[in-house]
């Protein structure tokens, strides 16, 4: 039990009817899991009003309602907060509900289009092979030490982030890494939070059905670093375009990594191969399992954060040369016949020219490049036409087929992908909308020694058709077609 009033502290109330001086069991954004003596907080959603489930909380058992809206009609007994914004107010809620655990561990943000993931579980790997509990909070895995839960979102809602991150105080976690999505920084999940430190990795074309322009995307990026403390640290990609405006405005300590431009942790690339990556960080050579040059990126940032969290040059980058990355990030696999399969999360125009870029340098002569690619419902429309014309721009063949098509039809996302296509283009591409048949497809047409790049859906163990999550793992499909070859 919490008391009303301290949670209530620092938000912005426009008008409370009822007393506060009250003990409250649970705070809820979800009108069916409120219990007796709980808040319930109404969010406006994107699919639904939170305002219209008032009634449900109280029922259940809600004795303290807050909401932008004052009700028309107010229950007698109970109390209601009137706020200028429930999601912000929610978060700062939850925040002290759960007995603010952002402060007692070290809490790194790592934000960007690309490469989040990775970041914050090299990270996550780095500091627990130094010897700390740490938590990790991504897009494929949390982590509670040792212990593993399901991600359902890049980035959870304010409640259920606050309660996580309670138990990893809980669990003696010291270091907690968190990616943070533009969705999340926009819908104030992560307010209140207190970080020592931020890490930006690019931004490039994605989120468009959510935050309509790139102007507005950025911003969102943005945003996270103008409310960093003085007392923390913004680490910069230099070499993004847009890397410099991440901290323009920010009070946080601005320290910046490149591969090109003159930075605080300097990177040069003098080996990139199947093998892994050498590299020089700050003049030192050191030896990486990771490829590509998005992944030196990568492992410039997560060097940089390591050693503004106090660590040492010689341990981490020792630690480092061992580490693997994150699942479903140019995961690969090679079949007896010596084809090369690699799985990619890739799901935005730059990160599948990242990837095919990576695989051309891998090239030893001339080795096809198959891609099969295909495009997620629901989600921006824009990026199709783009994303398959760098698919047909960088491989040699190329099958255009379902992604997580959600409640479109799938034959119609790939007609946005035909857009626009040059006529070069359309004469490497095949439409098979069965993702199955098609990475079946790309594997009978490969040859020994040709790489097959499958894009787009990385981590994922499922398919989501008509609201439907059916199971699909593209690298155990992949490994499936390899076997059948052997036969």
């Amino acid at each position: 039990m919490k008391s009303l009033q301290s949670i209530l502290f620092g938000v912005a109330l426009r008008e409370v009817v009822g007393t506060t001086q009250q003990e409250v069991a649970d705070i809820q954004i979800d009108s069916r899991k409120v219990i007796k003596g709980a808040v319930f907080v109404a969010i406006k959603g994107l699919q639904a009003d939170g305002h219209s489930f008032i009634p449900t909380a109280i029922e259940n058992g809600a004795t303290v309602i807050v909401c932008e809206n004052k009700p028309a009609i107010l229950v007698e007994g109970l109390t209601y907060i009137m706020v200028e914004n429930a999601q912000e107010a929610v978060a700062i809620m939850a925040h002290q509900f759960y007995d603010e655990p952002s402060t007692h561990v070290k809490l790194v943000g790592v934000t960007g289009t690309n490469g989040k993931t990775t970041v914050a579980t090299l990270l996550y790997k780095l500091f627990s092979e130094l010897g700390y509990t740490c938590g990790l909070i991504s897009t494929v895995q949390n982590h509670i030490g040792t212990e593993v839960i399901a991600a359902t979102h890049t980035t959870p809602d304010a409640i259920q982030l606050n309660a996580l991150l309670h138990k990893m105080v809980a669990a003696g976690c010291t270091h907690v890494f968190m990616e943070v999505s533009s969705h999340a920084i926009h819908q104030h999940r992560i307010t209140g939070l207190q970080f020592v430190g931020g890490a930006f990795t690019n931004i490039t074309h994605d989120h468009l059905d959510y935050h309509k322009t790139f102007e507005a995307y950025i911003d969102a990026k943005k945003t996270f670093f103008d409310k960093l403390p003085a007392t923390a640290f913004a680490l910069i990609n230099l070499d993004d375009k847009n890397g410099s405006i991440m901290f323009a405005d920010s009070k946080a300590t601005k320290l910046t990594y490149a591969i090109h431009a003159p930075a605080t942790y300097k990177g040069k690339i003098l080996e990139n191969q199947l093998s892994g990556l050498v590299m020089l960080v700050n003049d030192i050579e050191v030896h990486c399992r990771l490829i590509g040059t998005f992944n030196a990126y990568n492992l410039l940032a997560v060097y940089g954060v390591a050693i503004q969290l106090g660590e040492k040059t010689t341990e981490v980058l020792t630690v480092l040369s061992a580490l693997t990355g994150a699942e479903g990030r140019f995961d690969y696999i090679v079949s007896t016949e010596k084809i090369i399969g690699i799985i990619d999360y890739a799901h935005t125009p730059d990160a599948l020219e990242n990837v095919l870029t990576t695989i051309a340098k891998l090239r030893k002569g001339n080795e096809t490049v198959i891609t099969v690619v295909g495009c997620g419902g629901d989600r921006d429309k824009t990026k199709r036409p783009i994303m398959a014309q760098v698919a047909c721009d960088l491989s040699n063949k190329v099958f255009f087929t379902s992604d997580n098509p959600r409640s479109e039809d799938p034959n119609e996302i790939i007609k946005d992908m035909e857009e626009g296509l040059t006529s070069a283009a359309k004469r490497k591409y095949i439409n098979i909308v069965d993702r199955k048949e098609a990475i079946k497809a790309a594997v009978s047409f490969a040859k020994s020694g040709d790489i097959i790049l499958i894009a787009g859906k990385g981590h994922e163990k499922y398919q989501d058709i008509k609201g439907v999550k059916h199971d699909f793992d593209d690298k155990q499909v992949l490994a499936n077609q390899f076997k059948e070859l052997e036969k």
